[in-house]
């Protein structure tokens, strides 16, 4: 077992042997190296003042993403390359290409989010080149401005996207080698615990079996994947967290396979890491990850992290659910499969037994002529927490008759649940405007919503039923209404 977390930082070595278990990235970066370019703005992983950059060995291959360094705990970043905003320039001073089209462009005033900025649209840099305006706005999706108005970022990284990284002037590609190498032995398979100055303590599991071997021992631990919502726990809800499982570093976590049957993901895949299996497996699920927060949270958020935490108005599971997803839950005396509404028992509670984890999730393959749909509706399309979010899955006959639906929502009950009573108004009929028309009644049988801040209770059992509306225009309508609907939505 180790006892200490070792990382690069712009190409340091740090050792950790005590540590505070939910200490930031942000806070060890401005409070203990001084590195102050990494802003502090919301403290949840919205507005991307805090960018900054997080690389790790993927197969051998060193792969950069940008991530919150506000919601970041320094316990997660074992055997990675954090880079900050300082570490662009030259040490002569020259600026980094991305630096100077910002300065060129005109593209920071206040400058208070300019180094966020940067780091996200170096992270873009990195990996496109000449990226659309569709790509940059997506991976600016996680920053915020209030003086410049975007264009002239954007039009930053329209003028770097033809340079490509070069050692001349970049860090990263000179440093590349020596980062791997230097990654390559500081990475292990051995558990990591640390007790803090405060006697609290955080474990790094170094495998799947560790991780159920530490459960075990402490059933009430914390397990933190992606940090978008435990995070805010401690930022925003100052909660004292202890012990802390680590579980980011699980290789064996992050495998995707893809079969006839269907698609098995593990829990610690991140939005991003399943975006492209989604899109092209189920579009409108791809559709969905990518109004899931911003670049930083999706980079960092998972889908089994989305499923454990039980949160009513997670974006998955309402697709998953529609799906018929099942969930393998995972623990030191062995592993159980329950389909993923049966997961869900009441609000804040799950079927999950002290020392069981998500292991892994299985979403069967729709057939080919199946109509699948994802709606998440919000008060701002991008970065925004649902209101409500509906997930529609349905098979027919070759003459129009339902022989298979299911329907989830999340934010209209205590967890995410299916409207079997719609259902039910459906199932066995042609899918006709009449059968649609008496099937929206039923959904007052299924949900008895909230008012809340987001939204009132009216308005959601209303935009459900119209969900329903929009659902069977899509399906069987003309295309001057599907026209009307997208316009609507626009």
């Amino acid at each position: 077992m180790a006892d200490s977390i070792r990382f690069i930082l712009n190409g340091e070595d740090i050792a950790l042997s005590s540590l505070d278990p939910t200490e930031t990235l942000l806070d060890f970066l401005r409070l203990k190296r001084r590195l102050t370019g990494s802003k502090e703005g919301c403290a949840e992983g919205d507005c991307g003042a805090c960018t900054v950059l997080v690389g790790r060995l993927v197969g051998g291959k060193l792969s950069y993403e940008t991530v919150n360094a506000c919601i970041r705990f320094v316990g997660s970043l074992n055997a990675t390359h954090v880079v900050t905003v300082e570490h662009l320039a030259a040490k002569d001073g020259t600026l980094h290409p991305v630096q100077q089209a910002m300065v060129d462009c005109h593209g920071s005033q206040c400058g208070f989010c300019t180094p966020g900025f940067v780091m996200s649209l170096y992270g873009l840099w990195l990996t496109s080149e000449n990226p659309s305006r569709a790509e940059i706005e997506r991976a600016l999706q996680g920053n915020l401005c209030r003086c410049t108005g975007y264009e002239p970022i954007v039009k930053a990284a329209e003028q770097v996207g033809h340079i490509r990284p070069s050692a001349l002037f970049d860090p990263l590609e000179r440093e590349r080698a020596d980062i791997i190498a230097r990654l390559e032995e500081i990475s292990t398979r051995e558990t990591i615990a640390i007790t803090g100055p405060d006697g609290r303590r955080l474990v790094v599991p170094g495998s799947v079996d560790g991780l159920a071997e530490t459960l075990a021992a402490h059933p009430k631990a914390t397990v933190v994947a992606g940090a978008t919502d435990v995070g805010l726990w401690v930022t925003k809800q100052m909660r004292v967290l202890d012990p802390v499982v680590f579980i980011n570093q699980l290789a064996e976590l992050q495998e995707i396979t893809v079969t006839p049957e269907g698609i098995t993901m593990g829990a610690g895949v991140s939005y991003n890491g399943a975006f492209e299996v989604l899109r092209q497996e189920i579009p409108t699920f791809g559709r969905l990850i990518e109004r899931i927060g911003g670049q930083q949270v999706r980079n960092m958020g998972t889908i089994g992290g989305n499923i454990a935490n039980g949160s009513p108005i997670g974006d998955s599971p309402p697709a998953l659910i529609a799906l018929s997803a099942t969930v393998t839950l995972r623990s030191a005396s062995g592993t159980r499969t329950l389909p993923l509404e049966d997961y869900f028992i009441d609000y804040g509670k799950q079927d999950r037994q002290p020392g069981e984890f998500v292991e892994s999730m299985f979403v069967p393959r729709p057939k080919a002529d199946s109509h699948v749909a994802v709606y998440k509706i919000t008060k701002r399309r991008d970065e925004d927490i649902s209101a409500l979010c509906g997930a529609f899955h349905l098979e027919q006959d070759a003459s129009g008759v339902v022989t298979h639906i299911r329907i989830a929502f999340g934010g209209m009950a205590g967890t995410p649940k299916r409207a079997r009573s719609v259902e039910a108004a459906l199932y066995g009929k042609p899918f006709t405007q009449a059968t649609m028309e008496a099937a929206r009644d039923a959904f007052d049988l299924d949900y008895k919503p909230l008012t809340d801040w987001r939204a009132t209770a009216e308005y959601r059992q209303l935009t459900a039923k119209n969900l329903l509306t929009r659902f069977f225009l899509e399906v069987s309508g003309t295309p001057q209404e599907l026209q009307r609907f997208a316009t609507e939505e626009a």
